[in-house]
């Protein structure tokens, strides 16, 4: 996701979509003051409170929001620091693990996998159509962070040793508050006060930071993944559609039931510093699809607006 002045131009002209443009205006002041591990938190710089109740009570759901100005550190919250259901938002954590296990040596990107019946769920745009034959880590990988294929992510929990395993990276990633309990679809259930397969927003920014900010992935792994997450069409009416004309927007959508629907990601404008963003919405379930996107959205334009990012 671009960790440093030496992979910037390389990042951009490997995807050709102008994201070293957006790197190079500022993140090396930040980067240069924090060592790659101490992108685990997200610095102790004050944190303006921004009230998005009204757009709570639009549609009666229940939302929690954070957004961290890369380049000053400046922070606004909302349910913060409250549970929500991550959904498929967890995919893109999921790549940096099996990432990591491919630069021990404990795993290759292209291992072929055999896809059978019995690995079917719903959501499986890319297996279901593999079924009878096999799918690569890395193409398991891309089908997962890209389109979200719910197969796809049991595969790579399954093929790094299970839930267990899965569930104890996140510690080694610097985040001891999101609950890994479940694979797909179960994880989607989002039922209200259940603490099972969730996470909290302000912990989603230092673990977005980590993973895009960090010497974790080599650059060649790193552009994989970039390129996943910028390439993806799901939610463009979530933080997509909140983010000003002409930024990027590197992300993954989450969805599930009680009408759950969120976005997190990562906003590089053309020049200045990127701004990471991690939105959850949940409980509105009278709420269309449409109208749940758009207080994402919302969201995201209002959060922009008192960073003076917009």
């Amino acid at each position: 996701m671009g960790r440093g002045p030496d992979r910037r131009a390389a990042i951009g002209g490997a995807l050709g979509l102008g994201l070293s443009l957006g790197l190079a205006g500022g993140l090396g002041g930040a980067l240069a003051a924090c060592t790659p591990r101490s992108q685990a938190k997200v610095r102790a710089e004050p944190a303006a409170d921004i009230f998005l109740s009204d757009l709570e009570a639009r549609h009666g759901g229940r939302l929690g929001f954070a957004a961290l100005d890369i380049g000053s550190d400046r922070r606004v919250l909302w349910r913060a620091q409250e549970r929500f259901p991550f959904c498929s938002t967890f995919k893109a954590f999921l790549a940096v693990a099996t990432l990591e296990r491919v630069q021990r040596d404990e795993e290759r990107l292209d291992r072929a996998v055999p896809i059978v019946q019995t690995d079917m769920i719903p959501h499986a745009p890319v297996t279901e159509k593999a079924v009878g034959r096999t799918l690569t880590i890395r193409e398991l990988m891309q089908a997962a962070v890209e389109v979200s294929d719910n197969p796809a992510a049991n595969i790579l929990i399954r093929e790094m040793g299970g839930i267990a395993v899965w569930r104890s990276w996140w510690p080694t990633f610097g985040d001891t508050t999101t609950a890994i309990s479940r694979l797909e679809p179960d994880l989607n259930t989002a039922l209200p006060n259940d603490p099972r397969d969730t996470c909290l927003p302000e912990q989603t920014l230092a673990n977005i930071r980590e993973m895009a900010f960090s010497d974790r992935l080599t650059p060649d792994h790193d552009s994989l993944l970039t390129g996943w997450l910028l390439a993806s069409p799901t939610g463009p009416n979530r933080i997509k559609a909140g983010a000003p004309e002409g930024w990027s927007v590197a992300h993954k959508t989450g969805t599930g039931a009680n009408g759950a629907a969120n976005d997190v990601g990562i906003l590089t404008p053309l020049s200045g510093s990127p701004v990471i963003v991690a939105a959850y919405f949940i409980g509105a379930t009278e709420a269309t699809d449409d109208q749940r996107d758009a207080v994402i959205a919302e969201a995201t334009r209002r959060a922009l607006k008192a960073l003076n990012r917009d």
